[in-house]
């Protein structure tokens, strides 16, 4: 693999985790989001991006050439998927958007499995920066033994 490849590779899981942690972020925002704009909407349902492989090749000459690469793939996220698991259940007859029998459905987000999710995509993301620096010093080390 060449250092082209590996930095790409790398800026591809820079970013999925960017996504990654905006949904985490967006998850948390709207963890106690009881109902969405307009009627009939329900509560807030905690999202999660759906991650696929990409492989890294940027043209047809790079296939043929490149028997190396041949297995060197990246990360895309190709989806957001809502969670489905069903909503809380939070005793609160004083809220405006309580059931008849004082029960509001609240949103499937956990603030604590989220944090860690956001932990992990930080690390993540600050392994990939790391790979990034790496190539990157690869490729001066090159240029300088050149000189």
């Amino acid at each position: 693999m060449d250092l082209f490849s590996s930095m790409r590779v790398s800026a591809t899981g820079l970013d999925a985790q960017t996504k990654r942690m905006n949904t985490i972020s967006s998850n948390i925002a709207n963890a106690e989001t009881t109902h969405g704009v307009g009627p009939g909407n329900g509560p807030y349902k905690r999202k999660d991006p759906v991650f696929a492989a990409q492989t890294d090749r940027e043209n047809f000459g790079e296939i043929l050439q490149n028997v190396l690469d041949e297995n060197v793939q990246g990360v895309q996220v190709t989806d957001i998927a809502e969670d489905e698991r069903p909503s809380r259940m939070v005793y609160n007859p004083h809220h405006p958007d309580a059931n008849t029998d004082g029960y509001v459905a609240m949103p499937n987000v956990n603030p604590v499995e989220e944090m860690a999710n956001m932990i992990s995509a930080q690390r993540s993301y600050e392994a990939n920066v790391t790979a990034m620096g790496a190539a990157k010093s690869m490729a001066q080390k090159a240029l300088e033994i050149g000189r």
